[in-house]
């Protein structure tokens, strides 16, 4: 593969990847029966704030790309859209999926978020455009404090959940569901979708390496 025709899939995985994580988004909050970590909080947030989630995702994100200056974490192009395209995707699904109350409903739409979601996250972090705001955020406490990258997102998503269930996010089922099930779904659709690497690497974005990522954006 040429490197222009890699560089081109490795951008339409990126942004096909970030738009349907954020589908994938939407469509735990419709199920209503617990969300991810951080979608907890962005939903406390948008009950606090009258804002939508896809906002207030967009703000946090934000908010914590900032937090990288004094961690001396280096973003890719595909941190900055991650800010972006993913609240915009997820704005977008929720008003065009209409609400659903039935419990034979709501499942399946839990499942396929999850399973969305994972093949979101393999998409974009094969990509290798350099990770989600809010896994650099992790990685720079790991490299400022010297403690494990296990420990350091357990804490900040103990944090960002009990903060998120205290404003009215949604804590359920779903949300053990999704943790227990991210990983390996990550790990599977990351081989799927991986672009071999060129001998060169880019010199106008930030490439990560898919095999030492955060499953998650």
């Amino acid at each position: 593969m040429s490197t222009k025709s890699r560089l081109g899939r490795r951008l339409i995985q990126l942004y096909v990847g970030l738009a349907l994580y954020g589908a994938s988004s939407a469509l735990l909050v419709e199920a209503g029966l617990g969300l991810e970590p951080w979608g907890v909080l962005h939903q406390g947030l948008a009950e606090l704030t009258g804002l939508t989630i896809g906002v207030v995702s967009i703000i946090v994100g934000a908010a914590v790309l900032l937090l990288w200056i004094p961690l001396r974490q280096r973003p890719g192009l595909g941190t900055v859209s991650n800010v972006f395209v993913v609240g915009i995707a997820m704005d977008g699904t929720l008003t065009l999926v209409p609400d659903v109350h039935s419990l034979a409903v709501r499942i399946p739409l839990l499942l396929a978020g999850i399973l969305l979601n994972g093949v979101a996250t393999g998409l974009y972090i094969a990509a290798r455009f350099g990770p989600g705001p809010r896994d650099g955020l992790m990685t720079g406490l790991h490299r400022l404090t010297g403690r494990s990258i296990r420990l350091m997102r357990t804490a900040i998503e103990i944090v960002v959940v009990a903060t998120g269930f205290t404003l009215g996010g949604t804590v359920g089922i779903g949300t053990v569901l999704y943790a227990v099930a991210i990983g390996p779904l990550a790990q599977l659709f990351l081989r799927m979708f991986d672009v071999p690497s060129a001998s060169q690497g880019s010199t106008v974005v930030a490439e990560g390496q898919p095999q030492g990522a955060i499953l998650r954006p």
